[in-house]
């Protein structure tokens, strides 16, 4: 039974994790604190792909030897040798007395085993401290080991009527530039941005981190049935900067797949529905790439087709304080959508099963939710 002192020193490591770049690579974000006498002698995290795991970052901070210590860590510890030591070694060897872990490692390589090892060697473990906190926060990646897909986020602007372009389809800009800046900062931190042709078409955009320095370079992804992307576009004329993906049906013509990869994009060739191009199949090879989060930043058909296939995880929808109107003015979830409204998608906060709370950003507002599980 965890007392209020395990619980205070699992959310410092909780707080720890969310400073790790596990959001951007094929790998989880764990804080450590290990403490001694009813203080804390030593805190870490995993700071970045390749990097130290969370308790070897925290071990060599300890002000005091860590024996007899008690580690609280949020993820399982590591009983591999991958690009850094195990973990389980670590603790074992500076003799802690007690691991105090928030959730089991779902991947193949751990799933246990390294519980097992820290037991085995005689250092007391309990699993299972604010677990449902530690699962949220790497949603991603236990969705990655579980479904070997992607965690995907519909991303949009839209008016107080829910209007995210006028009658004309002119959309420039809905919200304000602290908002646009805020969609940047997320672009620097996923792994790639997903939009459908009519964007390109419409639009030309360029679909680059234009805010600080980006964590990760996103791969720009297009969905385009028949190779309808214009090869004077700003994604084909900047395809190697970051790459350009164009993912098409088997009818598509060979002669502009040709021009698109003489361009340098790279062409995914995948089956097709009734709908275009098949969703699933693009988060299956996006995930065989090891890729954890996935923005989709449009159009309406492509949202809404995400929305109706039950494909998205996250949305991040961006609120600004003016009305458009207009019957023709475009909504953000084209397709289909629910048949009646005791059938619309429930939304929870992205921490926990709590309801979803605006946040004001900029002149407008900014909701981040997930579907309520």
């Amino acid at each position: 039974m965890s007392t209020a002192a395990d619980q205070q020193y699992m959310r410092r490591a909780l707080q720890l994790a969310k400073q790790g770049d596990g959001r951007v690579q094929p790998n989880p974000m764990v804080g450590c604190v290990i403490t001694k006498a009813g203080s804390v002698i030593g805190e870490g995290y995993h700071r970045r792909f390749g990097g130290p795991h969370a308790e070897i970052d925290a071990l060599p901070r300890c002000t005091t030897t860590p024996r007899g210590a008690t580690v609280y860590v949020t993820l399982e510890p590591c009983c591999y040798h991958g690009q850094t030591p195990p973990c389980t070694d670590a603790l074992i060897a500076a003799r802690v007395a007690r691991v105090v872990a928030s959730v089991k490692d779902p991947s193949p390589r751990v799933a246990g085993r390294g519980l097992t090892k820290l037991r085995r060697a005689g250092i007391r473990v309990d699993v299972g401290l604010l677990s449902d906190e530690a699962r949220a926060l790497n949603a991603p990646f236990f969705k990655l080991v579980r479904t070997k897909r992607p965690w995907v986020i519909l991303k949009w602007a839209q008016s107080l009527d829910g209007k995210i372009a006028a009658r004309t389809g002119d959309s420039k800009w809905i919200t304000d530039e602290t908002c646009r800046k805020h969609v940047h900062r997320t672009r620097g931190r996923i792994d790639a941005i997903i939009i459908g042709v009519g964007t390109v078409l419409s639009d030309n955009p360029l679909l680059t981190c234009r805010a600080g320095r980006p964590r990760r370079l996103a791969t720009r992804i297009i969905i385009d049935t028949k190779l309808r992307t214009p090869p004077a576009s700003q994604l084909v004329q900047t395809a190697d900067q970051p790459p350009t993906w164009i993912f098409h049906g088997p009818d598509a013509p060979r002669l502009r797949a040709r021009a698109l990869e003489n361009a340098g994009c790279v062409l995914h060739r995948v089956p097709t529905t009734a709908r275009g191009v098949s969703l699933p199949a693009v988060l299956n090879t996006l995930g065989k790439r090891q890729m954890t989060n996935v923005l989709v930043e449009g159009g309406s058909a492509l949202l809404g087709s995400f929305f109706d296939q039950k494909l998205a995880d996250e949305y991040h929808v961006y609120i600004a304080p003016i009305l458009i109107g207009g019957a023709a003015a475009p909504g953000p979830l084209g397709a289909l959508g629910a048949d009646k409204v005791a059938h619309a998608l429930r939304l929870s906060s992205p921490s926990t099963n709590s309801r979803p709370r605006l946040r004001p950003l900029g002149d407008g507002y900014l909701l981040q939710a997930r579907a309520q599980t």
